[in-house]
């Protein structure tokens, strides 16, 4: 097969060949469980003791069954929009909205794959102590070997790595299940409800605040193992039939929760709340451990390294798509719509890597944490997900059109939740937002050049303006000390 001159684009796969309901429904699952279910138990802990927890996970199950079913939806309605949150944006609200969606996703998307990669390391200390923490020297080295081979992997074509997605998806879930059945046997009531609102338990010697505190603590973390919801609508334009988006999105949803909320209230009812805030990831694998005995521990930890390479993958295919898009309608420089003789884009693929190794190399000098990635990953993601949501009430009250009341309840319970989601990231990570989008504007400066369009609008720059006021901000808050990638 001969290799399209340099800059051409190879074509499109036809519907036939194109990816079909199991693939989607993989692909959405690999991305949403990738390592936070493997430490939900230790990390939820943490933060909130059963009965804010139980609040917080029913306020996010509304939130996310509402941002499912928008994305359902606006696949069924508008399928001729592709890219998922970028192409809502986009055709919502403009190419400067549609950029900063795309530019936020990718930063979001590409930083989790960092947090994937020392956890993953982490993990492995359990069988190669030189690994320890994730970031030591010898586990930059091999989390590097392990992004290459990713990155030559998916350049064979996107079809063929999505297969190989669906064998590790099914192998995932399978130490996450047998969790769950040991972990129901195991189940005491009575360390369940010991401090059911949090008054009394102590973590690294500081209570937990109000259960309002421990409610908005919680919310990074289960947004963080949510992310990937969208998957299936960001692939849209690669699926075999555009109604296996929406149905692909809702399936992948409902598991998940299941699991994830199972695996979180189970552990509560197994060790008390400060032993479990206190054990290092993986801590579902500490938790199996004092049911079962140590063997417990490493099958959790094969379970997470395999989850996480799973989870890797799925989200460098996320990562070149989310940029392949934009950049063939203009939104992005057209270098990053590249494709390869296999149809892969590999333009965007090698950006996306180049930064997780620059990325890779940082975490070790600064010593940067799996939280702190996480954190900073989840924030960056909560404003494509408005968009979205804000996109389908738009959508919803279309003039000419008689506005169906789910639609409407559907629309305004995603974009209430968007908007709690930014609340509760609170303002130091709403400020890093407005850093890293700017930091991207070069880009879509340059993309506007390549097609002769005018720079910004007047509203475009308004925005602007509102960025440079958030990045002083953030670049305050890290020279103040106030934020780093430490967690």
């Amino acid at each position: 097969m001969t290799t399209p001159v340099m800059g051409q684009q190879a074509p499109k796969a036809t519907k036939s060949a194109g990816l079909g309901l199991g693939a989607l429904i993989a692909l959405t699952v690999g991305s949403m469980i990738g390592g936070g279910i493997f430490s939900l138990p230790g990390d939820m802990a943490g933060s909130a003791a059963p009965g804010p927890v139980m609040i917080g996970w029913l306020i996010t199950g509304v939130g996310m069954l509402a941002l499912a079913l928008v994305f359902q939806s606006l696949a069924n309605k508008r399928p001729d929009v592709d890219g998922g949150v970028y192409g809502y944006a986009r055709e919502g609200f403009g190419p400067f909205v549609g950029f900063t969606s795309a530019w936020g996703y990718w930063l979001s998307a590409w930083i989790g794959n960092v947090a994937y990669l020392v956890l993953l390391f982490s993990t492995a200390s359990v069988f190669f102590p030189a690994f320890e923490g994730g970031n030591s020297l010898p586990a930059i080295i091999g989390a590097s070997v392990l992004v290459w081979l990713v990155h030559f992997l998916v350049l064979r074509g996107v079809r063929e790595a999505a297969g190989v997605n669906t064998i590790v998806t099914i192998a995932k879930v399978v130490p996450i299940v047998l969790f769950v059945v040991v972990a129901a046997t195991a189940f005491k009531a009575g360390v369940f409800t010991a401090d059911f609102w949090g008054a009394m338990v102590k973590i690294d010697d500081a209570g937990l605040g109000s259960s309002m505190d421990q409610i908005k603590n919680m919310m990074m973390l289960t947004v963080w193992v949510f992310i990937g919801i969208e998957g299936a609508a960001v692939f849209s334009s690669r699926a075999r039939n555009r109604s296996d988006v929406g149905k692909a999105t809702v399936l992948s949803f409902v598991g998940v929760l299941a699991l994830l909320m199972l695996v979180n209230l189970l552990s509560f009812g197994v060790m008390a709340q400060a032993k479990l805030a206190g054990l290092e990831a993986p801590s579902m694998g500490h938790v199996l451990a004092d049911i079962v005995g140590p063997w417990g521990l490493k099958f959790v930890a094969l379970g997470l390294i395999v989850s996480l390479l799973g989870a890797l993958l799925s989200w460098t295919l996320l990562c070149a798509e989310i940029l392949d898009v934009p950049s063939r309608e203009g939104v992005l420089p057209a270098f990053l719509s590249r494709q390869n003789a296999h149809g892969a884009p590999a333009g965007a693929l090698w950006m996306t890597n180049l930064c997780i190794q620059a990325l890779l190399v940082y975490t070790y000098f600064d010593d940067s944490k799996y939280l702190g990635l996480v954190y900073l990953a989840t924030s960056l993601i909560l404003l494509p997900y408005l968009w979205s949501a804000l996109f389908h009430l738009k959508e919803t009250f279309k003039t000419g059109q008689s506005p169906q009341l789910v639609d409407i309840l559907v629309g305004v319970f995603a974009t209430v939740y968007a908007l709690w989601l930014v609340y509760a990231g609170g303002l130091i990570y709403l400020l890093v937002t407005g850093l890293a989008y700017l930091i991207g504007l070069p880009l879509y400066l340059k993309a506007r050049a390549e097609k002769g369009q005018p720079m910004l609008t007047k509203a475009d720059m308004f925005m602007v303006g509102l960025l440079v006021v958030l990045a002083i901000g953030a670049i305050v808050k890290f020279q103040s000390g106030a934020l780093s990638l430490n967690g």
